[in-house]
């Protein structure tokens, strides 16, 4: 197609191949995605340091509150369970226990949540510049990784005055990297999906909520199996729950008298989770990076 004078092609597609133009929302090969996400890791930082003060700079206390807030959160849940349901019997050293549970599945928990907002909060500076998609759900699991370290250290205060420190504590790194991959890869999921679906974040805190009570944080798993006399295999079965995988390989780390309450193959449940969650995550989001930002 040309213009009047039959010189000038009006057709973009004509247009951009005569200029020399291209779609600036294309969706780039894996491998370069990848190449160029590393190259703006330094942003990623950045941001979730900057989203972590953000969050409290308005409180009177500062960050305090990052510490406040775990603590506050396991007191409740210590007086509701473990002393008005009495979760607590036949569990040894039961607040490190419950201490464990809660920052594990909280971790992930937020992650999830704050992840399936983060493109529809920053939709401006989406469509301000080009930069990966990822960066900004990578920034949120970042910036609960802080929170996540400040727990972590409340927890090896617990145990290390209830039980004294011990050398099987190294292996809460591994166990950490772990929950980590898996948290980035279910982020990415819910960031794709929050990102279409907006109802999603309503639905979340229900999915969440039933997700807690179902993984083992306020009791043992296999000691309430045993007293409901229920088959073997379920215990099997829950333990493919990945959260649970993960709050038992932090527990076994860290406690010594867990060995009674361990579940089966929960190291080899966690590595497993941890790989296909990661993989299938960055997939799943990268197949929609040239729809982000759009309508």
């Amino acid at each position: 197609m040309t213009g009047p004078t039959g010189s000038e092609p009006t057709d973009p597609a004509a247009l951009a191949e005569r200029y020399g133009l291209s779609r600036s929302s294309t969706r780039p090969p894996l491998g370069s995605y990848l190449h160029e996400l590393w190259s703006r890791r330094q942003f990623v930082v950045s941001y979730a340091t900057a989203r972590t003060y953000a969050m409290y700079a308005g409180a009177r206390l500062g960050s305090i509150w990052q510490v406040l807030t775990p603590l506050l959160n396991a007191a409740v849940y210590y007086l509701a369970f473990g002393v008005l349901l009495g979760t607590k019997n036949g569990i040894d050293n039961y607040v490190a226990f419950l201490l464990s549970g809660i920052f594990v599945f909280t971790f992930t928990q937020r992650c999830m949540t704050e992840g399936s907002r983060s493109l529809a909060l920053n939709l401006s500076l989406i469509r301000t510049l080009h930069f990966p998609r990822a960066t900004l759900p990578l920034a949120y699991v970042l910036n609960e990784l802080q929170q996540m370290l400040v727990s972590l250290v409340i927890l090896f205060a617990v145990v290390g005055f209830t039980d004294g420190p011990a050398w099987r504590w190294l292996l809460v790194v591994p166990a950490m990297l772990l929950q980590v991959m898996f948290n980035i890869g279910i982020t990415l999921v819910f960031a794709r999906i929050g990102t279409f679906v907006s109802d999603v974040t309503q639905l979340l805190p229900f999915v969440t909520r039933t997700w807690l009570y179902a993984s083992g944080i306020f009791f043992s798993l296999p000691a309430k199996l045993a007293q409901v006399d229920a088959p073997g295999w379920l215990t099997q079965v829950l333990a493919f729950n990945p959260i649970s995988a993960y709050i038992d390989i932090i527990r076994r780390s860290l406690l010594s008298e867990h060995k009674a309450n361990e579940l089966p193959h929960a190291w080899a449940i966690a590595i497993v989770w941890s790989f296909v969650m990661l993989g299938a995550g960055f997939w799943y989001f990268w197949r929609a990076e040239d729809r982000y930002g759009r309508g």
